[in-house]
């Protein structure tokens, strides 16, 4: 029983290290155009999204119950099978994040338990109905993002259309303090939730409970880790977001932030979905459509294209770091 215990202390740990950097590596996700429009300082935007991600973390667990049950059979899962997955994505997430890179801290834990689980067992181990069915989600989650931000500038456009750009601006500076909240929130309620449904995989596979149900001390561990790693900021993605897609005014941000944390909500509490997305895919997806809604020319395609090749490779990398992880592990 000892060695269970002590085998459930490494994943737990490896895990929330996983969520401390998934904290740090999305804080951008957030607060990067607040920041980027001088709406919020960047101490008070940090502050607003660590505290919010830890309440967001608390929200629900429909998301740790889908990546429990649907990437991988329970009965299959081993230590060395969760430690391979759980570094394989803080591999990736710190590698992107060195380079200023905003990749996908969820395909990077999903590819990381597909890599380990056809490492240990084959094809046979893996949900593929479940695992389609989450694809799906991250394949669409971006584009409702950018669709949504198209509309949501658009309208706002039309609104406004004889309106001081001055005072229009300065209004939704303001706003952009409620808006950032709210993407933070539903940030949290996602993002902790994959730590969560793998530490929760882990207990069950151990037999230390039956039920996929998250435990509270699973629930507040996770939130915590996720708002310190929030609190530590991760500066380079931030400059990547707030500027480098294209040059972002406050009404801009606005509706950036509130069309990611429409979908992102609608993907985490919405009856029957309870889906992992990525809130980076999502949120530079809204902005890249509000870019377009000004016009197309705005939005510097190429940063996009380098966007696009680093979330098209996450997965694949991620399983295969993760696959030789396990290999490695499992000769000691």
């Amino acid at each position: 029983m000892l060695s269970t215990h002590f085998a459930l202390l490494i994943i737990t740990i490896l895990a929330l290290a996983f969520d401390y950097v998934n904290g740090f590596h999305d804080t951008a996700n957030a607060i990067a155009t607040s920041v980027s429009t001088r709406a919020l300082t960047p101490r008070k935007a940090i502050i607003m999204a660590a505290v919010l991600n830890f309440v967001g973390a608390l929200y629900s667990t429909g998301v740790a119950k889908t990546i429990a049950k649907d990437i991988i059979n329970a009965k299959d899962v081993t230590t060395q099978l969760m430690a391979a997955a759980l570094i394989g994505a803080i591999i990736w997430n710190l590698l992107t994040w060195y380079f200023g890179i905003p990749s996908s801290s969820s395909h990077a834990i999903i590819g990381g338990v597909i890599g380990a689980g056809l490492a240990k067992a084959g094809v046979g181990i893996l949900q593929i109905e479940g695992i389609q069915k989450i694809i799906l989600a991250l394949i669409f989650s971006p584009i409702c993002g950018m669709g949504l931000g198209f509309l949501t500038m658009t309208l706002l456009y039309w609104i406004f259309r004889d309106k001081s750009p001055t005072r229009v601006n300065s209004g939704f500076r303001r706003m952009q303090m409620l808006s950032a909240a709210l993407l933070a929130f539903n940030h949290g309620s996602n993002d902790a939730q994959k730590s969560m449904g793998i530490i929760t995989l882990a207990l069950v596979a151990a037999g230390i409970q039956t039920s996929m149900d998250v435990p509270l001390w699973v629930k507040l561990t996770c939130a915590t880790a996720i708002a310190l790693g929030t609190a530590a900021g991760g500066w380079k993605i931030i400059h990547t977001l707030g500027g480098k897609i294209f040059k972002i005014e406050p009404i801009n941000g606005f509706a950036a932030d509130l069309s990611s944390s429409i979908v992102i909500w609608v993907a985490t509490a919405f009856p029957g979905l309870h889906l992992p997305v990525s809130t980076t895919h999502v949120v530079s997806g809204s902005i890249m459509g509000v870019g377009a809604a000004k016009r197309i020319s705005a939005v510097r395609w190429g940063v996009a294209q380098q966007m696009l090749t680093a979330w098209l490779l996450t997965i694949p990398c991620t399983a295969t770091v993760s696959a030789l992880t396990f290999y490695l592990i499992s000769l000691f």
